[in-house]
């Protein structure tokens, strides 16, 4: 009887060793940032809360709510994708905490304010924002708010767009069939999109005068594909090859759009990309 005791007692000695160990190599494991702006959260109250949802709204729909700065039918959030918290579409989750940034285009160190600015110039194709606005201060607002628990300084896996090649030279023939295949039933065959901006039925414009114009960041081929392999179609992200990927965006990045006023200052100091528009 005692050695059967004994046995059990050391049984569950052993269990109790292994079961310690187990929680503490779970313990080491290195942990992700914490990023709640990926999920809906209660905003705050008071005075914050409301500059928080103003900036939602400004960029939920930009040319209802900062209309003397659009110049188009676009709005923020046609790219950056649910209130800019989908991974691989350009999130604005811990974006707050990786500016001031060098950027090549404009050989400067840029603000988040400058970044916003450079949207509105161009992907809106409209006007900048004084920095001292209230749109600008909402907008900067809500991006902190998204970026609140991420360590400063540290991108959130999945910021920007994806980086891949096509395994093959793009083509905008083949770009056209697949387009009518996988875009033509909500974006238009002239790529004019539907709907009023800010509904629940507004498809953006892929090309035309109320699109994006050549300055923009969609308006070259990688990026533009990159959109396209992580977020379309819609319902469907994920589901195009690279090649297709690379060849609808071949094809409708090569449309006709609004001129860039300023394209003649970018890359000042050379290293133009070369998939780039001009």
């Amino acid at each position: 009887m005692r050695m059967a005791g004994l046995r059990g007692a050391l049984l569950l000695l052993a269990v109790w060793a292994l079961t310690t160990a187990a929680v503490a190599a779970e313990s080491a494991k290195p942990k992700a940032p914490a990023a709640p702006g990926w999920l809906d959260a209660p905003l705050p109250d008071g005075p914050v809360g409301a500059a928080i949802a103003q900036g939602r709204r400004i960029l939920g729909n930009a040319p209802k709510y900062a209309a003397e700065y659009s110049g188009n039918s676009l709005t923020c959030t046609n790219c950056h994708l649910d209130g800019g918290r989908t991974r691989h579409a350009a999130p604005w989750v811990g974006i707050w905490g990786v500016f001031p940034e060098y950027r090549p285009r404009n050989a400067k160190v840029n603000t988040l304010a400058d970044r916003v600015n450079d949207c509105f110039e161009r992907s809106l194709n409209g006007k900048r924002l004084p920095l001292d606005s209230p749109e600008m201060t909402a907008i900067l607002t809500y991006m902190q708010w998204l970026s609140r628990e991420v360590p400063t300084g540290e991108s959130v896996p999945g910021r920007g767009f994806l980086r891949f090649e096509p395994p093959e030279p793009p083509s905008a023939e083949r770009g056209l069939a697949r387009y009518r295949e996988e875009c033509l039933s909500c974006h238009g065959k002239d790529g004019a999109g539907r709907g009023a901006t800010g509904t629940a039925e507004f498809v953006p414009p892929l090309w035309g005068p109320k699109s994006f114009n050549l300055g923009a960041g969609l308006a070259r081929l990688s990026n533009a594909a990159a959109f396209i392999k992580a977020n379309m179609p819609q319902g469907k992200a994920g589901s195009l090859s690279d090649q297709d990927a690379y060849d609808i965006a071949a094809y409708f990045t090569r449309q006709p759009r609004p001129d860039f006023a300023r394209k003649a200052e970018d890359w000042p100091q050379g290293g133009r990309p070369k998939d780039a528009r001009y």
